[in-house]
């Protein structure tokens, strides 16, 4: 997946001003701290530079996560087309222009951000694109209400997990009863992060909510640690973007788990695969979540004729 041109001009456009060693240093630091999921009690974004440095290294794999599951979405309900969406955590607008490929119809947009430097960034990012109406708002959903309207998709990406848990429940039902048709919730892919995801899904089950995305089901997750559900989403790596976390390949992989609940029910997919495909010479082997709440290991061969040629051209995250 590769980021939008106009998206990508723009990154390059703030990014322009900075030198490389400093965009280096604070990405490394921005990058450590996300893998240990450390927030040290303040936010992640503290400065100009850790701004700057989160458009170099981590904007095109959240982006790539958060369109991962919009695209999941469309596929549960195509017929699904948001005119309005609320992101809370928005960032710089990560995961709205994200929406915003996937629906180019959206109308309007309330961005909610704690940081004001990430705010400012965003909407200096926003000039260059050429929808929707967006709105801009300072607030810090983890202690301030959200006054607005309900709006047909909710967004809450990479962001559970720079709340502390005791807030964390009211935050979701505040979402929730902000949510006219979709909510969506993203966090990185890690068993911690699963984890979170496990716990907003069953705390929005219990509100009435219907889970349409990743699982073909709302029964209690099957998975068991040291196993945890996750997917992956595969980055292009822009030569900045090389350049400022010290990589030599063009790529990368962003590993994400993520629920998206709506207000009504859908049918189901038959099963969701839930690693990566195991192909060899005439045989692939999916591991399935299935529509039952069970999860396990499926083999098709060449001689099972058309289920064969669907398991053969899918992958980890499609629905079966």
């Amino acid at each position: 997946m590769e980021l939008p041109p106009r998206l990508r001009r723009a990154i390059e456009q703030a990014l322009s001003g900075m030198a490389l060693s400093d965009l280096t240093a604070a990405g490394a630091n921005l990058s450590q701290r996300y893998r240990d999921e450390r927030r040290e009690g303040r936010l992640y974004v503290a400065s100009e530079k850790d701004a700057l440095a989160y458009l170099a290294v981590r904007f095109p794999a959240t982006y790539a996560a958060a369109r991962a599951g919009f695209a999941a979405i469309t596929e549960a309900r195509p017929d699904f087309a948001p005119k309005t969406v609320l992101d809370v955590g928005a960032g710089p607008g990560t995961a709205l222009w994200a929406a915003a490929d996937t629906w180019p119809d959206l109308a309007g947009a309330l961005l909610v951000e704690a940081s004001p430097i990430f705010s400012a960034l965003g909407q200096r990012l926003a000039g260059e694109a050429p929808r929707p109406q967006i709105t801009w708002r300072i607030g810090d959903v983890g202690s301030q209400e959200i006054d607005s309207a309900p709006r047909d998709l909710v967004c809450l990406s990479y962001t559970l997990n720079e709340l502390v848990p005791e807030v964390r429940h009211a935050v979701l039902e505040r979402l929730w009863a902000l949510t006219a048709d979709i909510l969506i919730i993203i966090e990185p892919g890690t068993s911690a992060g699963w984890q979170r995801i496990l716990d907003a899904r069953r705390r929005l089950i219990e509100h009435g909510a219907h889970v349409i995305a990743p699982c073909p089901h709302a029964f209690a997750c099957p998975l068991q640690p040291p196993d945890w559900c996750h997917f992956v989403q595969r980055v292009a790596r822009s030569r900045i973007h090389r350049q400022a976390k010290n990589a030599e390949l063009s790529w990368e992989d962003e590993k994400f788990s993520y629920v998206a609940v709506a207000r009504t029910p859908i049918s189901s997919a038959a099963a969701r695969i839930i690693a990566r495909p195991r192909k060899a010479g005439g045989h692939v082997t999916l591991k399935l979540c299935r529509a039952d709440g069970s999860v396990g290991q499926e083999l098709f061969s060449r001689r099972d004729g058309a289920p064969f040629k669907r398991a053969w051209r899918s992958d980890w995250g499609s629905s079966l």
